[in-house]
């Protein structure tokens, strides 16, 4: 199958190029370099051993982007290109709605030019808000709290009214937990730009001496050691339910959801203890105030991926840190190393 990947170069962008690449799929890669490096995709290609074709462009740029589907003729596009820190989407809402939900319609827009009737979105758990109850299914109600959330359950909406409005055509919506880990051969992962917005990665810089110590906020809540508790996916595992998507989006019409975690929750202290185990080293931290909008716990209920997609997690969290720890080692400073 021919593939588009928007926002392919970036971290879950990258190691699903990965596992496309080996299934046997096509790929074309567009992207803007805004949250990524076009290092990333030096390292695909020396990974699997294949060329494939890419494009740096912005989603937004809908000319541009027609030009590139008509060029390539994707059979099925896979929706990642989008910002995605929570705190800054509160200070630059504007962007985020731009570029989440204005680069989804200049997809969709391309797709119709070119007759693309396939979609797999890079979507979030964060379009849950609060959690009425735990694990968080698809069925949970979506009330989002913050920018990015309001700006994936947005884009959800307009794949899903495209869907249904447009004959023949399949979306399916996948909601990320927390993608965290490498791959195994330490050549591509994570590569935040400035501060690390998410756990693993700050821990990593604390392990290679980037930072000085990891700050935990607060260690007060109501789980086994007062630390927050989240659902940590190895980006492998994610990558292969993009996969699975795909296989499930072929022959299909009409839009469909998803939830993509690992079913269980690991807190702060817990990730630390195995990261060290992972690098051997001791690893600093501080407690620090709670942060506002923080949640105690968060995961995920993955019986329906299990069940329609044939997919789930296979990797625990001593191997996410052990490949989180090969990829920081080997890439101090990431792909500006």
């Amino acid at each position: 199958m021919r593939v588009l990947l928007t926002g392919g170069a970036g971290y879950i962008g990258s190691h699903t190029a990965v596992e496309l690449l080996a299934d046997g799929h096509e790929i074309c890669i567009v992207d803007n370099h805004a949250n990524s490096s076009s290092r990333a995709l030096v390292r695909v290609e020396q990974i699997t051993g294949r060329r494939f074709a890419t494009h740096v462009a912005d989603v937004r740029d809908t000319i541009r982007l027609q030009a590139i589907f008509r060029d390539f003729e994707p059979d099925a596009v896979i929706h990642f290109a989008g910002l995605k820190a929570v705190g800054e989407g509160e200070t630059q809402p504007l962007a985020y709605y731009d570029t989440n939900v204005g680069g989804t319609g200049s997809v969709l827009t391309a797709m119709d030019a070119t007759g693309c009737r396939r979609i797999i979105f890079s979507s979030s758990a964060t379009v849950y808000g609060n959690p009425v109850y735990l694990p968080l299914n698809e069925a949970h109600p979506c009330a989002p709290t913050n920018v990015y959330g309001r700006t994936k359950w947005m884009a959800e909406q307009l794949l899903t009214d495209w869907c249904r409005a447009t004959p023949d055509t399949a979306t399916v919506l996948l909601r990320y937990f927390n993608p965290v880990g490498a791959h195994a051969s330490g050549l591509i992962g994570e590569d935040p730009r400035g501060v690390p917005n998410n756990l693993l990665p700050y821990i990593a810089q604390v392990a290679v001496g980037r930072r000085e110590k990891l700050g935990i906020f607060g260690d007060d809540y109501p789980t086994r050691d007062g630390t927050g508790e989240r659902d940590y996916l190895h980006v492998v595992d994610l990558a292969r339910a993009h996969v699975a998507a795909l296989n499930h989006a072929t022959g299909q019409t009409g839009s469909s959801v998803f939830n993509v975690g690992t079913g269980k929750g690991t807190t702060v202290h817990e990730m630390r203890a195995a990261f060290a185990r992972a690098c051997g080293l001791d690893l600093p931290f501080e407690i620090l105030p709670r942060r506002p909008g923080d949640l105690p716990s968060y995961y995920a209920d993955v019986v329906r991926a299990r069940a329609v997609l044939g997919w789930q997690a296979r990797y625990d969290l001593d191997t996410i840190c052990a490949s989180a720890w090969n990829w920081q080692s080997r890439n101090r400073d990431g792909y500006g190393g």
